[in-house]
């Protein structure tokens, strides 16, 4: 197949073009650096003649209040462009639990993009991941200063961004789920408990210290991060991947 991919050079996105590739599909990258740019739509159409999938993988440039215009906006121009294309099976990537955070300005968002995909034209699969083990330095860098980082004990799932990819582009290699499949990493932590993880790991001398109003993953409710019942549990785990970062 033709498989067109947007955010097809980023993170997740080049993982996905490349095991598509492997696979024996026409995966096509598309991004702002190859004249495509769903915000504005320029080059959209170009890039999606002839396509048989699309996987939509681009992301708001901020969490904010802005975030929500982002997606309406990027997804109303997919949404058409594949539909004058004839594309049969749209693909985005979202977030477990995403639509039980509504203090978020960014989950909102992503429930939004959820929504405009389910209620639009094209057959669609939506895949949800955890939180990718690339972001947790990101992660703790928002709490931190010279000696301690603040963390919630909020619980999370993490999974490599490698495990990721692999599932986006399997769901994009199906038949559309007209639904939802949740991705998570094999090992449940509190998030203070991952950030002591990862600067023992890093022999970061900071101390982490638990503070149940720090940071974003502060608002999010209960465990709703986490990978239920009907999760597919990717096969990589944290402290393994951390020591392959050594």
């Amino acid at each position: 197949m033709k498989i067109a991919v947007l955010g097809g050079t980023g993170l997740i996105g080049s993982q996905v073009v490349k095991i598509l590739q492997a696979a024996g599909h026409e995966a096509v990258p598309l991004s702002p650096s190859t004249g495509v740019d769903l915000l504005t739509g320029q080059g959209l159409s170009d890039g999606l003649a002839g396509a048989e999938v699309v996987v939509n993988l681009t992301n708001s440039p901020t969490f904010d209040e802005a975030s929500p215009a982002f997606f309406r906006t990027t997804m109303d121009n997919l949404l058409a462009a594949a539909a004058r294309a004839g594309v049969g099976h749209a693909v985005i990537l979202s977030i477990v639990g995403v639509d039980q955070v509504p203090d978020l300005d960014y989950y909102r968002a992503k429930t939004l993009q959820e929504d405009i995909l389910t209620a639009g034209p094209i057959p669609y699969s939506i895949v949800r991941a955890t939180q990718f083990f690339e972001f947790v330095e990101a992660i703790l860098s928002w709490t931190a200063d010279d000696t301690t980082v603040r963390l919630p004990s909020t619980p999370v799932q993490p999974m490599a961004a490698a495990d990721v990819a692999q599932a986006v582009a399997e769901v994009s290699m199906g038949a559309p789920l007209q639904g939802i499949r949740n991705v998570a990493g094999p090992d449940v932590f509190t998030l203070d408990e991952l950030g002591r993880i990862t600067l023992a790991a890093r022999d970061d001398q900071r101390t982490v210290t638990t503070d149940d109003s720090a940071g974003m993953f502060a608002a999010v409710p209960g465990d709703v991060l986490i990978g239920k019942g009907d999760a597919v549990i990717a096969p990589t785990a944290y402290r393994e991947w951390l020591g392959r970062q050594a």
